[in-house]
């Protein structure tokens, strides 16, 4: 198991690397620049700021000093945010956005997993019906209409939500529910095919057979391998909705990492793009890992490393 959880971050070190030097070098392959605007810059001003941020240097010895300050965890100063680091803007941003995409992703588990169960073992009745319809819908619908719809609704007409910012536990109700619908209705769906699947398999027949109770049919032996592939999606799902939802927190006013992000993009904010991509990518890695060895633990019979 160490081998195993060494080399999978000896491989997650490679891989930040590599996408740190895709995203460099795709920044740089765009004309233009993070001080370039639709009305010229007059030239003096353009060359002081372009020795202030070094981007005068040649790319190669920006990269290597981008790559340097990424080692240390430095990394570099906004250059549309004057006087901020990327690194403030992500610890000043990242905690609304893991709160509101944590809570989220508890909701999920919590609501999205059973639903797909029950859907599952009552297959073809009422419920079940319903419960489709209701996931069906949330896959349809999008985040920012069901966002819209909690404000108008709760806010605007009941008055019992506050319509911006995560100022009281209030708060967290309609940027968590807008952000958890889509999931819940995936995870429900995805439950309740892998559970019909697992129910037709000849081990689930045999241990029916031999007289197990139905309860611990389902609790033990179905639910159990049912879960895979929803740990599977979960992992990546975590990672994305941690990191922040820039329509979301955008309806909302939450300052969360999402609206850096988009920011970044659409002022050429170099280190800025680069620290969220990276940032997102470790995020990423990790979650991706903690399934793989949630794997383990769900089924005893997938093991890590070599076979003896």
């Amino acid at each position: 198991m160490n081998s195993y959880i060494f080399k999978r971050l000896i491989s997650a070190v490679l891989t930040l690397l590599l996408i740190a030097t895709l995203t460099f070098a795709m920044m740089h392959a765009i004309p233009g620049g993070p001080f370039t605007r639709e009305r010229p810059v007059p030239e003096e001003i353009m060359r002081t700021l372009n020795e202030k941020y070094h981007l005068n240097d040649p790319l190669p010895k920006q990269y290597f000093d981008y790559m340097k300050g990424l080692v240390t965890f430095d990394l570099g100063p906004s250059y549309s945010k004057i006087g901020t680091t990327v690194n403030e803007l992500i610890s000043g941003g990242f905690p609304d956005s893991a709160r509101v995409g944590g809570l989220a992703s508890i909701l999920i588990v919590v609501v999205g997993i059973p639903l797909g169960i029950i859907s599952a073992l009552k297959q073809n009745k009422t419920i079940d019906y319903i419960v489709m319809f209701m996931a069906t819908l949330g896959v349809t619908v999008p985040s920012f209409v069901i966002a819209t719809l909690i404000i108008y609704i709760f806010a605007g007409k009941l008055g019992i939500l506050p319509s911006f910012g995560l100022s009281s536990p209030l708060g967290y109700i309609g940027p968590v529910l807008a952000l958890a619908g889509y999931s819940i209705s995936f995870v429900t769906r995805l439950t309740r095919s892998s559970m019909l699947e697992v129910l037709r398999q000849d081990y689930i027949r045999t241990a029916r057979a031999n007289g197990i109770p139905e309860f611990w049919v389902i609790a033990k032996h179905a639910v159990k391998n049912a879960l895979i592939p929803v740990v599977t999606y979960l992992g990546p799902m975590v990672a994305a909705i941690l990191t922040g939802s820039f329509v979301v927190e955008k309806i909302f006013a939450i300052g969360g990492m999402g609206r850096y992000f988009v920011e970044s993009v659409t002022n050429r904010d170099y280190t800025t793009i680069m620290g969220m991509t990276v940032f997102y990518a470790a995020f990423y890695i990790i979650m991706v890992l903690l399934v793989d060895l949630a794997y383990g633990f769900i089924d005893p019979r997938i093991r890590f490393g070599k076979e003896e």
